[in-house]
């Protein structure tokens, strides 16, 4: 399994006066989407959500999001490892995800961008 990136995963109360910040700080433009009515705008290796408290709470326990070339490719990689698989794979606005605790108890998204199929 080829890791490609890592993105880190910031919550913040208004995602509209975050975004020109990060998107200075980075130096490009924010890709935005909605999942699970949370807002989203990814801005280079920064994730920004904005959202119900409720939801927060959830996504504040996933420690970074982790890029990689194939999904599929992923689980079995991280079942093989002892990690246990907690969600998906699923499809996502910008390809599919899944959701994984490591032996140590860690917990990442991994996402490709592969359409769902």
């Amino acid at each position: 399994m080829e890791i490609l990136g890592a993105s880190l995963r910031i919550c913040v109360d208004d995602l509209e006066t975050a975004v020109p910040f990060y998107e200075r700080l980075a130096g490009g433009r924010a890709l935005r989407f909605e999942r699970g009515g949370v807002q989203v705008a990814a801005v280079g290796c920064f994730l920004l959500m904005s959202g119900p408290e409720s939801e927060l709470d959830v996504l504040r326990k996933v420690a970074a999001t982790i890029a990689v070339q194939d999904v599929d490719e992923a689980h079995r990689v991280l079942a093989d490892l002892g990690a246990r698989i907690i969600a998906g794979p699923v499809p996502t606005p910008a390809g599919r995800n899944l959701i994984a605790a490591h032996p140590d108890g860690t917990v990442y998204e991994y996402v490709d961008r592969r359409p769902a199929g």
